[in-house]
């Protein structure tokens, strides 16, 4: 979509900017972390804007016309001031935010996701929260569109430069069988395997995963809703391969199912809090502190209590080095031990 006419974004700047250094399309939306179409359309609204013609397309590397020479040093000018802003709000802390777009897995709906909002919305009075939920692919490729300035997803790897990673817990993959039965041999060869869907990352991993270790499963049914799924395994249609997070929010029918470590060697994964790198100064820092100590109270206290086989596996990150925390559940509710 077009910018209306006369208006000009630090973004269009800011791709501006790049394209010039880079001398091509491609090359500044490797810069950016954005795609090719994304980079030549804010280009497209800036000439439009300026109704002007900055860049000569038909040269090779691209040249900059008269007018983009001569708003280039204008377009530095901003993005430096920028740079200046972006530093003195980083000292501050998170009661300037007038606006904060945040991405959440589906996984944390039904607990971790409210209190946060609560939380953050009793703290920032003036603050406009968009929330965005959804699987851990789709907030990433957002991200890196610049439509979220924070998400809390899955990590599947492949960290670029521009990400601020800040790791929040890790919890194991499991097997979900119908309550009181075991996941043995004879068990999973009397139940039909229910997929999660291979359209997500989660479900190939799991698929991925199981062929390694040379487990091929018979599946009838491939599903992305882990409501369904755990309804089907509820009812005793088949098993599945979740985590507990996963069981969790299909709480409903958590007293029908039952989680056990999985018939193949383990499977873990890992949630961090993603930002664009030096954007939101202590911002990303200060909310996965937040988040880490609502997680472990709503979620791995009372999983860990629950099913206490657990406990070396569903854990909180350890801030500072990344490795992980145990957590427990006592009297005073969630501990780090």
């Amino acid at each position: 979509m077009a910018e209306p006419a006369g208006r000009i974004t630090l973004w269009a700047v800011e791709v501006f900017a790049a394209i010039a250094d880079e001398g091509s399309i491609s090359g500044a939306a490797r810069r950016l972390a954005a795609s090719p179409s994304a980079v030549s359309q804010q280009l497209a609204n800036l000439e439009a804007a300026l109704a002007a013609q900055l860049v000569d397309r038909a040269a090779r590397p691209f040249r900059l016309t008269p007018a983009g020479t001569t708003f280039l040093r204008r377009a530095l000018n901003i993005l430096g001031e920028a740079a200046l802003a972006r530093a003195e709000l980083a000292t501050r802390d998170l009661s300037h935010l007038s606006r904060l777009s945040l991405g959440m897995i589906e996984d944390f709906d039904a607990d971790v996701t409210p209190r946060f909002l609560s939380e953050m919305a009793g703290e920032l009075g003036s603050c406009r929260f968009l929330l965005e939920t959804g699987a851990s692919h789709a907030l990433s490729a957002q991200l890196g569109a610049r439509s979220l300035d924070m998400i809390v997803a899955a990590d599947m790897g492949g960290a670029e430069s521009w990400m601020e990673m800040h790791p929040l817990m890790e919890e194991p993959f499991v097997a979900v069988m119908p309550a009181g039965r075991i996941p043995d041999a004879a068990a999973i060869a009397g139940l039909r395997f229910i997929q999660y869907t291979q359209r997500h990352h989660m479900g190939r991993a799991i698929a991925a995963h199981l062929a390694r270790h040379d487990l091929p499963l018979d599946h009838r049914f491939e599903m992305d809703s882990y409501h369904a799924i755990m309804a089907l395994v509820a009812e005793g249609a088949g098993w599945t391969i979740a985590t507990p997070l996963g069981v969790l929010r299909a709480q409903r029918f958590r007293d029908r199912v039952t989680m056990a470590p999985l018939p193949v060697p383990p499977l873990s994964r890992a949630i961090a809090l993603t930002a664009r790198r030096g954007q939101l100064g202590e911002v990303p820092r200060s909310t996965a502190m937040r988040l880490r100590r609502i997680i472990g109270a709503l979620v791995i206290a009372p999983a860990v209590a629950r099913d206490p086989w657990l406990a070396p596996h569903l854990r909180l990150s350890d801030p500072g080095t990344g490795d992980h925390l145990s957590v427990r559940a006592d009297a005073a509710g969630a501990a780090i031990g």
